[in-house]
């Protein structure tokens, strides 16, 4: 019977020579998983015995990952900003730079709630995220939002063009008790979502340019390639959502678009272009790339950011 250490080590040696340039992790996750575990209890019980039928799941898994497919897929599972979602090739699988996104839109909706008095009856703060795909987005706000008991005063909702992304972000949703706290629907973008202007329009869309396409991992071609191109330009999708921020978004309201390191100055000219008069910075991410457009509306502020 084989144990921890020497599994390893094999999975190690093969998926280095596949290409991996995770390889140690990535053999440590798929064996955790194969025995139904944790990566840091396997790594503490390096001498303990494996079963056939864990070994042969690991073997399996090892056979998946050298041909390419992501360790996400092969888990059914990815963490993001200490969430587990479920994932599967309906979605792309969630980035740590899309956390970014999440900071920024939760400090926007607190800005409203807690920036001026609210008097009682005021409407809820009205959040959709665009382009929902895994639901990584919407789920975890919604998730920042109840932990700081301000989820009762947000109305939040979340479209895609994919039924099968929707279905997916539905079922994450459930699996973190807010299934009920988000409308999801099938749409373009903002057209055919509800015709009330958004406060905070959030959207992580395809930004990836048509001609990168090929070049990206492996990895990335078990993904849903409409979840990544974004034409030649990598900001099609996004330049669409701008034409419909004119009638979707609220005065005063602010919309956050994950964009891709090397895409700020595009991303500013086009917003000149397309939306006179409106504000637009870029936050960079932890590694200092350029990362969320801030887009904000002229009109009533909502208030003071909170102290």
């Amino acid at each position: 019977m084989a144990r921890v250490r020497e599994l390893l080590d094999d999975g190690i040696a093969r998926l280095r020579e596949s290409g991996s340039e995770t390889a140690r992790l990535d053999a440590e996750l798929l064996l955790a998983h194969a025995l139904d575990t944790d990566r840091t209890a396997i790594l503490a019980h390096t001498d303990a015995p494996v079963g056939d039928g864990s070994a042969a799941r690991f073997e399996a898994s090892l056979d998946r990952r050298a041909a390419g497919e992501p360790v996400a897929y092969i888990r059914g599972i990815k963490e993001f900003h200490g969430l587990a979602f479920g994932v599967d090739p309906r979605a792309l699988i969630p980035r740590p730079e899309t956390e970014r996104l999440v900071e920024l839109a939760e400090l926007e909706v607190m800005r409203r709630l807690l920036g001026a008095p609210r008097p009682a009856g005021s409407p809820p703060v009205r959040v959709i995220d665009v382009g929902v795909g895994s639901g990584a987005v919407a789920v975890t706000l919604a998730v920042l939002l109840r932990r700081r008991r301000m989820l009762e005063e947000v109305a939040l909702a979340a479209t895609d063009v994919s039924e099968d992304a929707l279905q997916l972000a539905r079922e994450n949703a459930v699996a973190h008790a807010v299934g009920d706290r988000i409308e999801f629907s099938a749409a373009d973008l903002l057209s055919g979502s509800d015709t009330t202007p958004w406060d905070v329009v959030a959207a992580n869309l395809p930004y990836v340019r048509s001609a990168t396409m090929p070049n990206l991992p492996v990895a990335a071609s078990f993904e849903p390639a409409m979840a990544l191109d974004g034409g030649p330009d990598g900001l099609a999708v996004i330049g669409r959502l701008l034409d419909q921020l004119p009638s979707g978004l609220a005065h005063g309201g602010v919309a956050l678009l994950e964009i891709g390191g090397d895409q700020e100055a595009e991303l500013q000219a086009l917003v000149t272009e397309r939306l006179p008069g409106w504000s637009c910075e870029v936050e960079r991410d932890l590694g200092g790339l350029p990362r969320v457009a801030v887009l904000r509306r002229e009109g009533t502020d909502a208030g003071a950011p909170p102290a």
